[in-house]
């Protein structure tokens, strides 16, 4: 099922599936932490990417926090965060990210970025002061890093391992072939490369792949066993959305039994844990990832 049509040269939206439907968070635990956001003015992933599973996620104490800006120096044709000149780099930022996981109670944290091509580190000085900002904070608080690629400068890439994360994550997103489309400033293999070199040093490794871009079955079965050539732990699966009119358009909408199979394929392959779904993102159950 495509999402969009094309009728006398004008796109005209078609209604996304019924198992697309998302329901309003309800629930003590979800309703203490949309207090707390509100009270304290704190910022996360959640909300301001508006998550589908916003809801459920807080209520199981994990949130997931943005740091080094919000402007990216990549341009991904899936991605609606802003692409520019980002603006110099916050050195108070990871106390902040610590003090809003100390008073949102978060037991398990997931922490992303933008891409920093500017900067000669590629913003790992800063990952490793939030980490550790955290830890010093929030110390029973478990952590996941969800990390550009450095623009494959290891030594950047290092600072990460040494500060060992619970779970390191780096997403693929696509397949090989529409790499180039999706991704523009990135490289597939460049992307296996930072999973493989994260593994050797010994941490527990995890990626995502989103799906309705065009992709065929055994193309997404083929990256599936990319990743586990690289020894990935953890894999992520879930229908790719639409953000803006500018952005890449939906070309299929993946069902949820052919979601269901891919898990199962995965699970054979080896992964200690598959998400697969049409709602599942980068951070969905991430909590439970840390096995």
């Amino acid at each position: 099922m495509s999402e969009i049509i094309n009728k006398d040269n004008a796109e005209i939206r078609i209604k996304k599936p019924k198992w697309l439907r998302v329901k309003l968070p309800t629930g003590e635990n979800y309703k203490k932490v949309r207090s707390l956001v509100d009270e304290h003015k704190l910022h996360t992933i959640c909300e301001s990417g508006s998550c589908p599973n916003m809801g459920e996620c807080w209520g199981e104490g994990t949130a997931t926090f943005m740091i080094l800006g919000n402007i990216c120096t990549r341009s991904c044709g899936f991605c609606a965060v802003k692409t520019g000149r980002p603006d110099d780099v916050d050195e108070f930022e990871p106390g902040r990210v610590a003090n809003s996981v100390k008073i949102m109670g978060v037991k398990h944290a997931v922490i992303t970025s933008v891409d920093r091509d500017d900067l000669k580190d590629g913003g790992a000085g800063i990952w490793v002061q939030t980490v550790k900002a955290i830890r010093h904070q929030s110390p029973i608080t478990t952590l996941e890093t969800l990390i550009p690629d450095f623009a494959g400068k290891w030594e950047n890439l290092q600072q990460i391992i040494d500060v060992a994360p619970e779970i390191v994550s780096h997403n693929l997103e696509t397949v090989r072939r529409l790499t180039k489309q999706v991704r523009i400033q990135a490289k597939y293999d460049r992307s296996l490369e930072v999973l493989f070199r994260l593994k050797k040093g010994g941490m527990r490794t995890k990626s995502g792949v989103m799906l309705g871009l065009g992709e065929t079955e055994n193309e997404v079965i083929e990256t599936m066993e990319d990743l586990r050539s690289v020894d990935c732990d953890i894999l992520t699966l879930g229908q790719y959305l639409q953000p803006t009119p500018r952005h890449l358009p939906v070309a299929e909408f993946i069902t949820p039994e052919q979601f269901d199979k891919y898990r199962d394929e995965g699970m054979k392959m080896g992964f200690r844990y598959v998400e697969s779904g049409p709602l599942v993102r980068s951070s969905y159950h991430a909590e439970k990832h840390l096995f």
